[in-house]
């Protein structure tokens, strides 16, 4: 069975950060169809970062996000720069945004973020052996808030945060579970 296949890409605008592009398909049958889609301008991909403590807590952060104009409650992410590895930038976003430093960085998966309109892909990791060193090198738009929540309580705490009007990243529910399937969380 033939597979469908991009066959263009016309870029629509651009920005300083996204570009937005039309992209040109062919179906299996062989009729073009087209899709509208962005894509980052200013990194090679974009990692997230399961945090847990000896204690077993999990450290979240709360940001306000503009596109959404709320507060969100998601793990520390970031962008990685032009020919920096997923694992440094992961390394390096968990201490600008958490002021943690992680002993061991363990792969949990890679996938798109949101793949009817975002090329974006996330590559996920969980840190483990967490030393607080301090925050440096944050990015002056974030002011972030650090939250530290158990890990047999988080569905509740997420619960409370949603309820007083936080917005919450639903990646958080999956990768507590995939954490917990890898056993990095008792």
């Amino acid at each position: 069975m033939e597979n469908y296949k991009v066959t263009d890409r016309q870029t629509l605008w651009e920005g300083g950060f996204l570009r937005s592009l039309r992209l040109t398909y062919r179906k299996p049958d062989g009729r073009l169809r087209h899709w509208e889609a962005i894509e980052r301008t200013n990194c090679d991909d974009i990692v997230a970062i399961v945090p847990i403590t000896d204690n077993n807590d999990l450290i979240l952060i709360r940001q306000f996000r503009p596109p959404v104009d709320n507060y969100v409650i998601e793990f520390p992410a970031g962008l990685s720069n032009s020919g920096e590895s997923p694992e440094k930038a992961a390394l390096r976003e968990l201490r600008e945004e958490t002021g943690y430093e992680a002993g061991e960085l363990v792969y949990l998966g890679k996938g798109p973020l949101s793949s009817g309109s975002s090329m974006e892909m996330l590559t996920v990791y969980a840190a483990k052996g967490l030393k607080f060193a301090g925050i440096d090198g944050r990015d002056e738009t974030e002011d972030i808030e650090i939250i530290t929540v158990p890990a047999d309580e988080i569905y509740k705490a997420l619960l409370r945060f949603s309820d007083n009007g936080d917005y919450i990243d639903l990646k958080i529910m999956g990768l507590v579970e995939i954490a917990r399937q890898q056993k990095m969380i008792n």
